[in-house]
């Protein structure tokens, strides 16, 4: 078992299932039962759906706010909430619990820190300052994340805490919000009901583990002798046709391991500034699937379905699914199709030595490199999860009707077929409608439509003419 997972990062996780325990007492037998392989799928199944119904509850006693600096209204906001956090009593005190804010804020006028700790001295030791090296290093300090923000503001959370990442807690103060269904007005009664007895659900939300593995050719000379031990050997994969052997014939022996970065949205490979289609090897499970010719792919988690692997023609997918999207951009094949792959699949997109342009990967739209022949990306399941509170069990139907108009089209109108109608009154109408109510809706119209006629506009019955 893998001493970096998670369960023993964390120090909360000290009473989760023995998992160790499990995989020896399954190992135990070289061979499985039908009976046995069905009742423990069935068992696995049972305890996730479980597992999503259950709430969690701990005592929140550090909450870390996360918000745009230079945005002077969430600055504002920012001061707001962290007073009341602060302020209001909690776990048998008389006071709040210890808030971080963004070290930029340290001198703000706006955010006037001095002014908040002048009213209780307490309150000096309990408003502290978070940076990024602070959430990499020491993620365990935060029971709670609170995000002022869009979907942007989330996935620079997820893009600071590259392990471990306490509960996230996000507030709509941006453009779409697929990922913030909790509205700020009412931030008072969620984090009364989350920070007390009720405690609160969480969404597990998948995110990948993204490793580049450099050609030797493609880095200095210097940086290859130093990183030698860490090394992919490349040269044991089973290729059968001979297109496959041409790719494994042009295979450089080993490469160098890279930057590693958990991604929660998307990895996407495009051709950047190039004129050139882009060109790489497709391998799952180290067997090669296609050449992809295309301005680019997409590696999407299920939680980035709503986004760019949406924009470019990929499914909806719910983000409960242990799942992997293979989205291409602008395929130069018709018959390359989106796919969703299951979550135990490592996928590798190689870069090969023939390609024309040159080649970009980026990582939840940061981290941009470009990436040279020969060299690769390797996407695995992350085995740290990025947990999101739960507003409603059908929060990610709401999500995807409120942004997207989800299935939604405008009311059917019923079309003038020219008959001219009498009412009672004596007054005429077109198939029903009354000509006196039309003459009274163009008058509430803003245009002039004489100063047309000044401006040298003349409309005439059929068209549209300039005079």
């Amino acid at each position: 078992m893998n001493n970096d997972n998670p369960c023993y990062l964390h120090r909360r996780f000290e009473d989760a299932v023995d998992i160790e325990k499990v995989l020896e007492e399954m190992q135990e037998d070289d061979y499985l039962s039908h009976n046995k392989l069905m009742q423990t799928a069935a068992t696995v199944r049972e305890v996730s759906r479980r597992l999503q119904l259950k709430s969690t509850k701990q005592a929140v006693k550090t909450v870390m706010i996360v918000t745009k600096a230079r945005d002077n209204y969430l600055v504002e906001l920012t001061r707001e909430l962290a007073k009341w956090l602060i302020s209001t009593p909690r776990n048998g005190k008389d006071v709040g619990v210890i808030t971080y804010v963004d070290c930029k804020l340290l001198g703000s006028k706006r955010f006037d820190a001095s002014s908040l700790i002048m009213e209780d001295a307490r309150f000096e030791k309990m408003l502290k300052y978070w940076s990024p090296e602070l959430c990499f290093s020491s993620p365990e300090l935060f029971d709670l994340v609170i995000t002022l923000g869009g979907d942007g503001t989330v996935l620079y959370t997820s893009w600071m805490f590259q392990r471990v990442v306490p509960p996230v807690l996000p507030f709509a103060l941006g453009s779409l919000g697929f990922l913030t269904p909790f509205r700020f007005e009412d931030y008072r009664r969620h984090l009364d009901r989350i920070m007390g007895p009720a405690g609160m659900r969480v969404t597990m939300r998948m995110r990948f583990t993204c490793t580049i593995y450099r050609a030797p050719h493609n880095l200095p000379l210097s940086t290859v002798s130093s990183t030698s031990a860490s090394i992919t050997d490349i040269s044991s994969l089973n290729l059968n046709n001979s297109s496959q052997e041409n790719h494994q014939s042009s295979t450089s022996a080993s490469n160098i391991e890279g930057e590693t970065h958990q991604v929660l949205n998307e990895l996407v490979i495009d051709r950047g500034p190039s004129p050139y289609i882009s060109s790489m090897d497709l391998y799952a499970n180290d067997s090669l699937l296609t050449r992809v010719s295309a301005d680019g792919l997409i590696l999407s988690t299920t939680t980035g379905s709503t986004a760019y692997s949406l924009s470019a023609g990929g499914s909806l997918v719910y983000p409960d699914i242990p799942a992997i999207l293979v989205t291409p951009i602008c395929p130069h094949t018709l018959s390359f199709r989106p796919m969703i792959l299951n979550d135990s699949t490592e996928l590798k997109i190689r870069m090969p030595t023939s390609g024309r342009g040159s080649t970009f990967v980026s990582f939840d739209g940061k981290g941009r490199v470009e990436l040279g022949r020969g060299d690769e990306v390797v996407v695995r399941p992350s085995p740290y999860p990025f947990p999101t509170v739960l507003s409603q069990p059908m929060e990610w139907f709401d999500a995807i009707s409120r942004t997207l108009r989800w299935n939604t089209r405008a009311a059917e109108q019923r079309g003038w077929n020219g008959e001219l109608h009498s009412n009672e009154d004596g007054n005429h109408s077109f198939d029903g409608c009354d000509t006196n109510s039309v003459v009274e809706n163009e008058e509430k119209f803003d245009i002039d439509f004489d100063d047309d006629n000044r401006h040298g506009l003349s409309i005439s019955k059929d068209e549209t003419s300039i005079s």
